[in-house]
């Protein structure tokens, strides 16, 4: 779930492979996505970067929420709450639709 969120997070996609420098240990190459998101404290579309526990919290904040009137009648309806543009972006790189 980490990857497709990796533009929203405070993480690094582009490593360097052991086998693709003299040494064993894995380096991060440098001006990477990450390290331009950890200077800026934003990413290319200006939403803040967050580490991954704080963006699911955030995502954990939609809803959807049961409305029942005290009218006779008039039939149960569902709400969803409205997902800020932050929350959009990240179902959508997740390729989860904001539907019940």
């Amino acid at each position: 779930m980490r990857s497709p969120l990796a533009l929203l997070l405070f993480e690094d996609d582009e490593w360097l492979e052991p086998w693709e420098s003299d040494s064993v240990v894995v380096q991060v190459l440098s001006a990477t996505p990450a390290t331009l998101q950890a200077s800026t404290k934003r990413t290319l579309e200006k939403f803040p970067v967050q580490i991954f526990r704080t963006l699911v919290t955030n995502l954990s904040t939609i809803a959807k929420n049961r409305v029942q009137p005290k009218l006779a009648g008039v039939s149960v309806s569902f709400d969803l709450t409205t997902a800020t543009p932050l929350q959009q972006k990240a179902f959508d790189l997740l390729g989860v639709p904001l539907t019940f």
